[in-house]
């Protein structure tokens, strides 16, 4: 037998080993362990990968409830997400009309400020109207504290005076500030639109929900304590789109996205006015290397050595 063939089988032997071992001290049948092993092996991770997933089966003791689970949130082809595209500004004029119509009753913006909507969901004059339309509390001169309209320099204004009330109001669970809430959960504007079109009957052999609960798989353990808001025709759009269930979502969806960031398309602006003056200023160099200095790379230096008299 050549030494090539004793070193393959060698190492047959040597895995066979491995592969018992591991399926003992795991608990696992040898056989499943090879399979896990093959299809690891195809990703680059052998039998390590095998062993990983394997140990990770033993740690569930065999059983998996699906009171564990959470659906995987799908990617959805959002425009604003891309380099060269902006947030479409029509959707978020109709999201923040469902945020007002639909959210505004229990959660709070309360790191938004109308000024924000200026030229991107409303004119300027829109914008004073519809602060004027809720009252603040300001101190006075003489230091008493006075009610005012609302201004557009002041944040979106509150359901609840404080989380103590919200709680009282929400079966004893405060409602999230949605400011931030796209970049609060992982999937972004993806979760939150799966999320609010996730609502569906809950499965069987899952337990039942508890009173004031809704299932939805893609929240951990499958329940919240949010009803379902969204339906068809939740709101009347002012501009006449069709309000769809899946319309409505994606529009709140993506209002919350650029309430969380602003200034995104400010900063892609400014980014492609600096990436077109960057390339034109090179090509000017360039250009200007070229026709002045090209004749240094060819100029020919002659030293004359005088002769010692």
């Amino acid at each position: 037998m050549s030494s090539m063939a004793l070193l393959h089988k060698s190492h047959v032997l040597k895995k066979q080993m491995f592969t018992r071992s591991y399926s003992a001290t795991l608990g696992l049948n040898p056989a499943h362990l090879q399979m896990l092993a093959k299809y690891a092996k195809r990703g680059g991770l052998a039998i390590f990968g095998a062993v990983a997933f394997a140990g990770a089966a033993a740690a569930c003791e065999g059983a998996v409830s699906a009171d564990e689970l959470q659906l995987a949130v799908p990617h959805w082809p959002w425009k604003h997400t891309e380099y060269f595209r902006s947030h479409d500004h029509a959707s978020l004029r109709r999201g923040f009309q469902v945020y007002k119509e639909v959210c505004q009753a229990c959660h709070s913006m309360q790191y938004t400020s109308w000024r924000h909507h200026i030229d991107v969901t409303h004119t300027e004059a829109e914008v004073k109207e519809m602060a004027a339309e809720y009252m603040y509390m300001e101190m006075n001169d003489d230091g008493d504290m006075v009610e005012r309209p609302g201004q557009p320099s002041d944040r979106l204004p509150s359901p609840y005076a404080n989380d103590i009330k919200a709680r009282m109001a929400n079966n004893g669970a405060a409602p999230p500030d949605l400011t931030m809430i796209s970049l609060a959960r992982e999937g972004g504007e993806d979760y939150l639109f799966s999320l609010l079109m996730g609502y569906e009957p809950v499965p069987a052999g899952q337990k039942k929900p508890e009173e004031g609960q809704a299932y939805n798989p893609y929240i951990h353990d499958g329940y919240l304590a949010m009803a379902q808001q969204i339906y068809n025709e939740t709101v009347d759009y002012e501009d006449g789109t069709i309000p769809y269930a899946s319309q409505i979502a994606k529009d709140v969806s993506e209002y919350y996205a650029w309430a969380a960031d602003p200034f995104i398309d400010e900063r892609k602006l400014w980014g492609i006015k600096a990436l077109t003056t960057s390339f034109a200023l090179g090509t000017m160099f360039y250009l200007f290397k070229r026709q002045k200095l090209t004749h240094l790379g060819s100029m020919q230096t002659h030293h004359v050595v005088k002769s010692a008299k």
